[in-house]
């Protein structure tokens, strides 16, 4: 067994100073990203937890008109995106707005009837595939 081999070391190049980003301003965190936790606070109103309905992160949510002149920027892009039906989580990562003000926006759109809430489809509920191919079979042969 030979001893093992010494490899040459280079000098490193020195390592370049990378400009300090800019002191972040009020508001904002250290990415550059705005956290606007006011606007959030204005888009969710004094709403107490109490009153918000009970929707959990699969609840399915459909509009059912749209959305009226007076309805907020956020309310008018949650009922263009659910024309077809979509989970909480799902609007929630669309919008870029926390589950706790989605689901304060949706407490609103649900008291006033532009959306309903729907629970997500159990896969267990459906019928079985053989059930269904027997009736059709059946009905085939009348």
């Amino acid at each position: 067994m030979s001893p093992p081999q010494r490899r040459r070391r280079f000098p490193k190049a020195p390592p370049q100073e990378k400009p300090a980003p800019p002191p972040a301003a009020e508001g904002e965190d250290g990415q550059g990203r705005t956290r606007d936790l006011e606007r959030l606070y204005v888009v969710t109103g004094q709403a107490d937890g109490a009153d918000r309905a009970e929707l959990d992160l699969v609840t399915l949510i459909v509009a059912c008109a749209d959305a009226p002149p007076s309805a907020q920027p956020e309310q008018s892009a949650l009922l263009r995106l659910c024309q077809a039906p979509m989970s909480v989580a799902e609007v929630s990562a669309y919008l870029n707005l926390p589950f706790s003000v989605v689901t304060v926006l949706l407490t609103e759109l649900l008291t006033a009837e532009l959306v309903q809430a729907r629970a997500p489809i159990v896969r267990s509920e459906l019928p079985d595939r053989s059930l269904l191919e027997a009736v059709m079979h059946g009905l085939q042969k009348l």
